[in-house]
Parts: C-alpha cells; structure tokens; sequence
C-alpha cells in the first residue's frame, strides 16, 4: 500500500514538473557582421551554423528525438488515472410479491451514486516488446544526431564551397578590370600613335573594339560576383540579400597534403550516411524483435484505490460508503491473429534490404571517393604547370607592350599577348578552385569537413 502511494506521489510530482517546464532552449542571439568587416571563411562558417534555417530545423528535429526516447515513451512506466463521477436516477418503482401477488409502489424514488479514486495499470511482461521499443527509441535518438551531423556537414560544405566561388569571381573581376586597364592602355598608344600618323584608322578600331569587348566582359562579371554574394548571404540567412561582403583571403590556398589511406579509413569510420545506414539496419532487426514478441504472452497488473459512496431514494439502508484497494493481474498469450507469419516474414527482407543498402552505400562513397582523389591529384599537377605558364605568359606581355610602345608591334599580336595572359590567369584560377572543391568534397566524404572552422 505504502509503496503504490509513493509510486502515485512520484509520478504526480514529475507530472508537475514536466507541465512547468521551460522550453529546453531559451532564444539566443545570433552573431552578425558588419558591412566593412573582412570575413574569413570560420567566421562566415559560425554565423551560418547559428542562423542558417536548415540547420536550426534539424537541431530541433534533434530535440524531438531526444524527447521521444524515454522509459515512458517506450511504455515502460505504468499509467496512473485519478478519476471521480456522479450518477443520479428519478424512478417510479411498482413491485408484485411471488407469494400471494400483492403489489407495492414507490414514486420518484431518487438514488444517488458518487465516487472518486486512482486506478494504476502497468505492463509487466509482454514478450520483451517494451525493452526492445526502448532500444528502438535510442538508435532512431542517435540517428536524430546523425541527420543533424549531415545537414550541417552539407551547409559547411556548401558554404565552403560558395565562399571561395566568391573569392573566384572576385578575383576574375580583378583580372578583368586589369584587362580593361590594359586596354585603356592600348588604346591611348593607338590614339596618339594615330594622331602623329604612324598608325593607322583600323589599328585604331581595332583598339577600341577591344577595349569596349574587355568592358562589357568586366561588367557581365560583376553580375557573376553580386550573384555569389547573394548566395552566401541566403546561407547566412540575412535578411539584406544585397549587403555587401569582403573577405580577408586574397589567394585560394589549397591544402596539397591529403593522403589516401588517411581519406578511405576515415570515410569508413566516420561518414555520417554510413553511420546513419548502419543505425537503419540495427532498427529493422529491432522490428523484427518486436513482431516477435507477440509470440510470447503477455502479463499485466493492474491496481486501484478509491472511495464510493451511495445514497438511495428507499429501501432499509439510506447509504452506503466504501473505501478500499483493489489489485489484479491478467495473463494472456495470442494464439492466432493470421498475420505474424507474414508480418515477420516482411520484417526479416526489411532487415536484409537494409544491409544491402549500406552495403551498396559503402560502395558508393568509395567510387565518389575515387573520383575526387583522382580530380584532386590532376588539378594539384595542373596547378603547377599553370603556375609556369603565368610567369611566361606576364613577360611575353610585357616585352609585347614595350615593342607596342615602340611601334615595332602589331595591335593584333599586342591583342593576342594580352589575350594570353588573361587566359593563363583564368586557367590557373579555374584549377585552384577546381582543386578546392576537390579537397572540399573529399573532406566531406570522409566525415573531416569540420576542420575548415579551425
């Protein structure tokens, strides 16, 4: 008796408790940046993981999963009922004795029926199904991390990735605004040239339509840049799409250091979809136990402790009132319902389905973690025969620009050196970045991403 009244004041007190709590987060601020501020890519990688929508709805997707895997979810605690009623009649009651046929008769006779007590049921046994869909509840808990582990490695991957695009285009325009000064350059020369006589109207021309291609390039390419900025601004989930964005790096470094046997033991270890299709495979075999389950019987208790009170209308007694403890157990074992057999049947393909798709999983990630190595390997030799090809390709130009000076140039093979060096600046700008998102990716793959907010 002592120990049920205690279970009944526990349970009352964390019901309490649990009504009166506080929501599990309170609202935090979420940092900014200024206008003028030159942001690198970890602080452009802490706001984003404090603001970005995606990511905060998978954080309290999260807090769901963690709310839901408890002992009482899983049915492990009793159930505890405080109920009380009234019932009343207004009867006209007209007897006949058996003996001798004499009648009697009673007019609105009214009874009276009140009571108030707490009834207390709880599963004891039922074939192992309540630990199981404990258990159950934990992994689906883990995978609730593991979805959020993804969505974030996907936003900082994304953001990554956008951040230098941003640097790219950037420094694209750079090279474009240089060749429009250099333009400028070559069409002054022609212009004075052409007014002491020593060049002609046509190399003239020619100055100017590439001096005008050369402005409509730079200008198209701003376009480029402002597109990007917006990106990483909706990423940062600021509300001014348009506010301006500098950022600190000037050049795109790359990391020429990763190692294979490093990647692939990592990629296996540790990548968030494998971890999560592992957890997808323990889930079906906890499934399967709970089908199971229902070959065994099942046992429940239930108890109860009340007070009942009784008011008649007529009769010898007036009233009646009780007060007391009931406790009972059942005990039942499902002989046939026509579905278990198929049910488990279903469950043991599940089981298999998802190992193979782990499995088909695993392959997966090995072939994008091939592909990109090798991406990764070419782009890091481009880089270096891009490198030389820059510093050729700037001297040419320069020697090109001093015979133009001279008059002992051509404007189109001064336009062809020019031409030159643009695309030996564009090319090893392709590959640096090209070769960034390589080492993005592979970092990824392997489940390392968050080193970029080092």
């Amino acid at each position: 008796m002592k120990r049920i009244i205690l279970t009944i004041g526990v349970l009352a007190v964390w019901g309490a408790a649990l009504a009166q709590e506080a929501p599990a987060e309170a609202a935090k601020g979420v940092p900014d940046f200024a206008e003028n501020e030159p942001l690198t890519l970890r602080r452009c990688l802490e706001i984003g993981l404090e603001r970005n929508y995606d990511v905060r709805i998978v954080r309290n997707d999260e807090r769901i999963s963690d709310n839901n895997a408890t002992a009482a979810n899983a049915g492990m605690l009793p159930t505890v009922d405080l109920s009380a009623g009234y019932t009343g009649t207004w009867d006209n009651n007209r007897s006949t004795t058996l003996r001798d046929g004499g009648e009697s008769s009673e007019t609105n006779v009214y009874d009276q029926t009140a009571s108030v007590g707490v009834a207390v049921n709880w599963t004891l046994f039922d074939g192992f199904r309540i630990r199981t869909n404990y258990k159950r509840l934990k992994e689906l808990q883990e995978m609730g991390a593991l979805k959020t582990r993804i969505t974030i490695e996907d936003f900082m991957a994304s953001l990554t990735a956008e951040y230098y695009n941003y640097l790219q285009q950037t420094l694209r325009l750079q090279n474009f605004r240089n060749a429009v000064m250099l333009s400028r350059e070559r069409l002054r020369i022609s212009e004075e040239r052409f007014r002491v006589g020593n060049f002609s109207r046509l190399d003239l021309l020619q100055a100017r339509v590439d001096f005008n291609a050369d402005s409509s390039q730079y200008m198209s390419q701003q376009e480029v840049v402002t597109a990007s900025r917006i990106r990483i601004n909706e990423l940062l989930a600021h509300k001014d799409l348009n506010r301006r964005i500098a950022v600190q790096d000037s050049v795109i470094r790359v990391n020429a250091a990763l190692d294979w046997d490093e990647l692939l033991d990592r990629t296996l270890s540790t990548n968030a979809s494998l971890l999560l299709a592992g957890h997808d495979t323990a889930v079906a075999e906890l499934d399967l136990k709970i089908l199971r389950a229902r070959n065994y019987p099942y046992v429940n208790l239930s108890t109860g402790y009340g007070y009942t009170y009784n008011h008649y209308g007529t009769g010898t007694n007036r009233s009646r009132g009780t007060l007391g403890l009931n406790a009972g157990v059942s005990v039942g074992f499902t002989l046939f319902d026509g579905n278990r057999r198929r049910e488990q049947r279903n469950a043991r393909i599940d089981v298999e389905n998802a190992e193979l798709t782990r499995q088909q999983l695993e392959l997966s990630l090995r072939a994008d973690l091939s592909n990109f190595w090798q991406a990764y390997r070419n782009n890091l030799e481009v880089i270096l025969l891009e490198e030389d090809n820059l510093v050729a390709a700037r001297e040419n130009y320069e020697i090109a620009m001093e015979r133009y000076r001279l008059g002992d140039l051509p404007g189109i093979e001064m336009r062809e050196a020019q031409k030159s060096l643009l695309d030996a600046e564009e090319r090893i700008l392709t590959a640096q970045y090209n070769t960034k998102l390589c080492e993005i990716s592979l970092q990824q793959i392997s489940g390392n991403v968050l080193i970029y907010l080092e």
